[in-house]
């Protein structure tokens, strides 16, 4: 069961969320008023924001960790099949 919205419900919205940002700038404008311009914070002030590292691994490195891996299933089967010989 979709809800299926026309056109002039989403304008209203989009009306109405206008509105509540208009609200919010100027109340966020009288607390930067009641601050001073002395104290005057700009928005994001303090805040570094940077990309997310990616943690990029070298064709070696994956090289070494598949090896280890085949060793790793190498000596399980091993290990069961001399289990299953006694």
């Amino acid at each position: 069961m979709a809800l299926e919205l026309d056109t002039a419900t989403l304008q209203a919205a989009l009306v109405g969320y206008q509105r509540q940002i208009e609200e919010i700038e100027a109340k966020m404008g009288d607390l930067r008023r009641r601050l001073g311009k002395s104290a005057a914070v700009r928005p994001g002030a303090g805040v570094t924001r940077t990309a997310p590292r990616r943690h990029r691994m070298s064709a070696e490195g994956r090289a070494r960790i598949a090896a280890a891996q085949r060793a790793r299933w190498a000596k399980a089967k091993k290990a069961k099949k001399a289990a299953g010989d006694e």
